[in-house]
């Protein structure tokens, strides 16, 4: 059961981050589309990188689900990235570089869970 919720949200996190990404950039270039509705997509893809994450951890932890390593360090890259990008919003912000920069992370967060989902067995 838990292992089916990981295998399906793989799939969110890949679509979640993608639109978020396309639409963090579309925002980068056009100002209209800067607000509440990009930074609430925003979080909301990075939400389910963060439990994706945590369904993962308690699969190979409680489940004894063994998986290749390195799914397991796509996994933590991803929230790593999650992480780095918080931390730096503020120099992006002031630099005005915070759409593009979360539109460039959306993406590659995208990019990672599609090569966590290539690796497993």
């Amino acid at each position: 059961m838990l292992r089916d919720v990981h295998e399906v949200l793989g799939w969110v996190v890949v679509v979640a981050n993608a639109v978020a990404g396309l639409f963090a950039l579309a925002a980068w270039r056009w100002r209209a589309l800067r607000g509440r509705a990009l930074w609430v997509g925003v979080a909301a893809a990075q939400a389910t990188v963060a439990l994706q994450v945590v369904l993962g951890v308690l699969l190979v932890t409680v489940g004894g689900l063994e998986q290749p390593d390195i799914h397991v360090f796509y996994g933590f890259v991803a929230l790593i990235t999650v992480a780095l990008m918080y931390a730096y919003r503020d120099l992006w912000r002031a630099r005005r570089w915070l759409e593009l920069a979360y539109g460039l992370g959306g993406l590659f967060l995208m990019g990672l869970a599609i090569r966590a989902i290539v690796e497993l067995p």
